[in-house]
C-alpha cells in the first residue's frame, strides 16, 4: 500500500501510488507533487513495516519503522542504501531508522512515531492511519484504502 499526500490551497490531497517497492519512482512522483509543505509518501509493506518519504524542495527525508526488515525485504535494504545507513545484523533489535523528525513541523514528533513503531498490536497500515489522523487526512486516507 502506497499513498502520496501533499498540501495545496489549504487542504490535503491524496493519491494512490502504483508500487510501494519502487522507491526511486515514488521519490520522482513526490518531487512532481510537492507544494510549499512538500509531499509525503506513506508506504506499508505487507504486514511487516512502514516507510515515510518526504520531499521538501531539494531535500529528501526518509523513515523506516524497523531496520531489521532489510534482512528480508529488498525495498528496506534499498531504503538503507539510499539513506547511506548500515545494514542490520541478524541479532539487531527491530528499531526505527532514518529521519525521526520527518513530520515534526506538521505536528507529529519523533516520540509519537517511535511509540507507533513500538506498538506490536498495530499493523503497518494502522500505524499509517494513526499518522494520517494526526496530520489531518484520516478520512481521505481511509477512503483511498477502500478502493
Amino acid at each position: 500500500m502506497a499513498v502520496a499526500a501533499w498540501h495545496e490551497e489549504g487542504r490535503w490531497n491524496l493519491a494512490l501510488l502504483p508500487d510501494a517497492h519502487d522507491l526511486p519512482h515514488i521519490i520522482d512522483r513526490l518531487k512532481s507533487q510537492q507544494t510549499n509543505g512538500g509531499a509525503i509518501a506513506l508506504l506499508a509493506i505487507d504486514e511487516e513495516f512502514f516507510m515515510l518519504i518526504r520531499v521538501l524542495g531539494s531535500h529528501i527525508s526518509m523513515f523506516l519503522s524497523d531496520v531489521t526488515c532489510a534482512l528480508d525485504y529488498e525495498v528496506a535494504a534499498e531504503f538503507l542504501e539510499l539513506c547511506d545507513l548500515d545494514s542490520p545484523e541478524e541479532d539487531d533489535e527491530p528499531l526505527p531508522v532514518g529521519h525521526l523528525e520527518i513530520l515534526a513541523d506538521l505536528g507529529v514528533n519523533s516520540m509519537e512515531i517511535s511509540a507507533l513503531c513500538d506498538d506490536a498490536e498495530l499493523f503497518p497500515d494502522e500505524q499509517l492511519e494513526a499518522i494520517a489522523s494526526r496530520l489531518g487526512f484520516a478520512d481521505q486516507f481511509a477512503e483511498l484504502l477502500e478502493l
